[in-house]
């Protein structure tokens, strides 16, 4: 077997680039990734002794193996890096007495096996079919609320106008937030983007998830002491699957996560659907006739502009995944973005394709026992905005006077290795 490379190619100096802090590639880290995979889908790369893992195959046979790969540092990756060397060849009891002192590590992303398993239990007791229900007749209420106050004066800045807002309001009828909330919960959580995935440490001291640990305690610590016929009542009453009652930070952390993990992923989703198709006149006259393509639409989205770049796993001992060894303790980064364009899985990977017939097949929510439980919101979110956004518009362009002329656009990513998307699109339609 292998050890993972560290060498050269003849694209370019690979071990010059830092990923995790090169602004270019935040624009466009296509061609970095290729060339990661062209000399092995397992590859470490130098600057932070990260193995990067862009190949498909090699990603999914790690987002399912969870009893050798710990979601610890899920979140951080190697900032700080884990608190403790792990040395031998079984560091899991290292990582059981040591993970909480990681950073984030009350998020639900980073549980592992059982404690993870009996969490995500909790939540699709939270999550009933009749709730996903009523949130979607909600989402067909509020989109046209919110285009309401985008679509005026024929351009708008569409992440902050349209799905910023959308998506955060429609995460909160999910989880029951009283309407009579909505505004604070816009002020205290519609501000710039994130630090989530910064490599600065300190960033991660500050987090929207304070803010919504404390709202969240407070609902249920209030429909515990006091039942009421709403949303919040059942995700007080929710047991896990022995039928005990979590204690309140449990419910609390379900809650906050999805919210904060929901409303992420479909801000960046319609960003990137609607520059696609303000980008190609034919690509938006096709779906414009024939809305049937939508669904195969967001797919392709998905799968060409992830909007999660990637995700960590810690080897808990010596593994041995696509012929490559990788030793206990080692960091790996699953990277989506790079597994969406495979070409071993993806024809022409590079060419955004509706007809695409494996679109599906991507790994933009992740795989395994940690996918994205918000999975199914966000494509509803995605289909459900661009429905009406084809309803009340004849043309959608980019705005040239903030993005400049096609050919030379002028385009801002987040600042972050962990998150795919625009800050902000600026747009002009008819």
């Amino acid at each position: 077997m292998t050890q993972p490379q560290t060498t050269t190619t003849d694209g370019g100096e690979l071990d010059a680039v830092d990923f995790f802090t090169d602004n270019e590639l935040l624009h466009d880290p296509y061609d970095y990734l290729a060339a990661l995979r062209d000399e092995c889908p397992l590859r470490r790369e130098s600057h932070h002794d990260v193995v990067m893992v862009t190949g498909y195959d090699e990603g999914v046979t790690i987002y399912n193996d969870t009893a050798r790969f710990s979601s610890c540092i899920s979140v951080t990756g190697p900032f700080p890096g884990f608190p403790v060397p792990l040395e031998g060849d079984d560091v899991s009891e290292l990582i059981a007495q040591h993970r909480d002192e990681v950073p984030f590590s009350d998020q639900l992303p980073t549980f592992d096996p059982p404690v993870h398993t009996a969490h995500r239990a909790l939540l699709s007791r939270m999550l009933t079919p009749k709730r996903l229900k009523e949130n979607e007749d909600f989402m067909w209420r509020l989109v046209d609320r919110q285009l309401d106050r985008a679509l005026t004066g024929g351009r708008c800045e569409f992440i902050g106008d349209f799905a910023a807002p959308f998506a955060m309001l429609v995460i909160a009828d999910l989880l029951g937030v009283p309407e009579s909330d909505h505004d604070e919960f816009r002020d205290a959580l519609l501000t710039e983007a994130g630090t989530i995935g910064s490599s600065e440490g300190d960033q991660m001291q500050h987090s929207p998830l304070e803010y919504l640990y404390g709202k969240f305690a407070q609902y249920i610590h209030s429909r515990r002491d006091e039942p009421r016929d709403d949303v919040l009542n059942g995700i007080a009453a929710a047991r896990f699957p022995d039928g005990t009652i979590p204690e309140v930070i449990d419910a609390v952390r379900v809650a906050a996560n999805l919210f904060a993990a929901g409303q992420e992923t479909t801000v960046r989703l319609l960003s990137a659907a609607v520059m696609l198709i303000a980008e190609d006149a034919e690509l938006q006259a096709k779906l414009r006739a024939n809305r049937d393509l939508i669904p195969r639409f967001i797919e392709e989205t998905l799968r060409y502009e992830s909007p999660v770049r990637g995700d960590f796993r810690l080897s808990k001992c010596p593994v041995t995944v696509g012929g490559v060894d990788l030793p206990a303790g080692t960091t790996v980064m699953l990277l989506n973005a790079a597994m969406n364009r495979d070409p071993r899985r993806f024809t022409e990977p590079d060419t955004f394709d509706i007809e695409r017939a494996n679109a599906r097949s991507h790994v933009a929510f992740g795989r395994g026992p940690h996918a994205c439980p918000g999975a199914p919101l966000a494509r509803a979110e995605g289909r459900i905005s661009l429905e009406r956004l084809f309803d009340r518009t004849t043309d959608i362009r980019i705005d040239e006077r903030k993005h400049g002329p096609a050919g030379r656009r002028r385009y801002t990513y987040l600042p972050t290795f962990i998150l795919r998307g625009l800050t902000r699109l600026h747009i002009e339609f008819s």
